[in-house]
């Protein structure tokens, strides 16, 4: 197969149906998404990892893939193809097995490029709106027939992560953290778009790039990649977007709101496709979609007035490569939205659980501010509900570079409760994977402290089950109705949502 007319490598030419596939970090939520789509078109599929969690683990019995915890060499048999995981390390055994064997080894990031990019391949990359977008963009092609490949760095609400479809069109979503353990090109590299959705570029990462310069320049190369024949479909409400998007070679779209720009009195959007007059409440966003004079009225389940601006730019891309605008519309009314993406765990009058992947101070202030929009601190009762917010960030979260990103940060929280923070571990000069002590990631305590310079309720609680109890007595005791407790973070808070919902089914219930 050919990734856009770039040459295959051999290992790819040589798979079959037939074909096994094992995948060395199997747990991770874009290579387990990858095996299930693999093992549903057909080719044989196993797995390794470290250890096995929901949801990935129940998704991976549920499709009935073969998966074993740790690393086995004597496992694994003799694969055609070994995928190995960004997070599983580059020297384990099983890795060295396969490169003793001379088996053909790819990244994740690779394997999206070879085997799921067809000829006419959308990409959606940005530092933020990438997952839901790449999501409602593979829903709005499959319900208008394309039969689309994608893949998706989120677990849709309807649909699985991951397809090989049998169409010409692709939608893949375009990583730009590093393909592999010691591979720190961004993902988006291997994925050759002649269509490109924008969202936003604003510095993140900072474990990978260490200045802003180094982030914005892979963006910059993305989009001279796009050849001359494609298109680009970028939000110029960002100030980042609008500056590597000058390099393009092709046509360019572009959307976003019709406000004027902070800090360029006098001028307007040069949106192509503008959304207006939004909208919101409990059950989710209406708002309108203009292109000139022509309008659409668009109605979405998802909360979060951030999303009016993502379905906007799906529209956009959607309509400009021909699809109707009544389809897009429809497509967008079904659309369930992800999982971990301002998701509903709980609800009831007097508290609301919401567990969210903002894992950088950056996403967290956006999501806390769509909190308190879509929950008023003005309720019937005239009482103030409370926002309780616990936060653990990304690996590049936790670096001394972002200290600077959390001043007001969480000034949408009424409380900020920081947990025991994941252990991390980084690749070693030579390559292998160790605990370090240079150069350490910010640990819980020393978090804490660093948001209490600006905010007058921040707790550091290392113990879980103490959290756990915590949390709930804050809210049960609150004589206010509409309290939100928010779980913000990428790792999955060790049981700890589930065990709050579980407590606050049996105390309210």
């Amino acid at each position: 197969m050919e990734a856009n007319g770039t040459q295959t490598s051999t290992s790819s030419s040589k798979l079959s149906k037939s074909s096994h596939i094992h995948f060395i970090g199997i747990c991770g939520v874009a290579t387990s998404a990858l095996a299930i789509a693999f093992h549903k078109a057909g080719y044989k599929v196993t797995g390794s990892d470290k250890g096995f969690f929901p949801p990935v683990s129940t998704n991976l019995e549920k499709a009935g893939v073969e998966f074993y915890a740790g690393w086995h060499p004597e496992k694994m048999g003799k694969p055609d193809l070994v995928v190995i995981g960004t997070a599983s390390g580059s020297e384990n055994p099983e890795t060295a097995k396969a490169r003793e064997l001379s088996i053909p080894e790819l990244s994740d990031a690779q394997v999206r490029g070879q085997y799921f990019t067809k000829q006419n391949a959308i990409v959606t990359a940005g530092t933020w709106g990438k997952t839901s977008s790449t999501a409602l963009l593979a829903h709005i092609l499959r319900e208008a027939g394309k039969k689309p490949s994608y893949v998706v760095g989120g677990i849709p609400a309807d649909l699985d992560p991951a397809e090989l479809g049998e169409g010409d069109w692709s939608v893949i979503e375009g990583d730009e953290y590093k393909s592999g353990p010691t591979d720190l090109k961004p993902k988006f590299a291997y994925l050759h778009p002649t269509y490109l959705l924008l969202s936003a570029v604003s510095w993140d990462h900072a474990d990978v790039y260490p200045t802003e310069d180094a982030y914005f320049a892979v963006f910059e190369k993305l989009v001279e990649e796009v050849p001359e024949s494609g298109l680009i479909v970028a939000c110029v409400d960002h100030p980042g977007v609008r500056k590597v998007i000058g390099l393009a070679k092709c046509r360019v779209v572009r959307y976003g709101s019709p406000r004027l720009r902070k800090g360029e009195a006098g001028k307007r959007s040069t949106a192509d496709y503008q959304y207006m007059q939004v909208g919101q409440s409990r059950d989710g966003l209406r708002f309108g979609i203009c292109q000139g004079k022509v309008c659409y009225a668009a109605e979405s389940q998802l909360l979060g007035n951030f999303q009016a601006e993502n379905i906007t730019g799906c529209f956009a891309l959607a309509k400009e490569i021909g699809i109707e605008p009544k389809d897009i519309l429809k497509a967008i009314s079904s659309f369930g939205g992800i999982k971990r993406r301002l998701e509903k765990r709980f609800e009831s009058e007097q508290v609301t659980v919401i567990d969210d992947i903002a894992h950088s101070p950056e996403k967290a202030k956006a999501v806390l501010h769509e909190l308190r929009d879509v929950y008023p601190r003005s309720t019937s009762s005239g009482q103030a509900g409370r926002i309780i917010a616990i936060f653990e960030p990304n690996i590049g979260g936790r670096s001394p570079e972002a200290a600077t990103k959390y001043t007001d940060a969480f000034s949408g929280a009424d409380a900020v409760i920081i947990p025991r923070l994941t252990q991390l571990k980084v690749a070693s000069p030579a390559g292998s994977t160790s605990l370090t002590t240079r150069n350490s990631p910010i640990e819980g305590k020393d978090l804490a402290d660093l948001i209490a310079r600006g905010h007058s309720d921040v707790r550091y609680i290392p113990n879980d089950d103490k959290l756990v109890e915590q949390v709930v007595d804050l809210v049960t005791r609150s004589p206010n109705a509409g309290n939100i407790i928010a779980f913000l973070g990428s790792h999955g808070f060790r049981g700890m949502i589930e065990q709050v919902v579980s407590k606050l089914s049996e105390g309210l219930g």
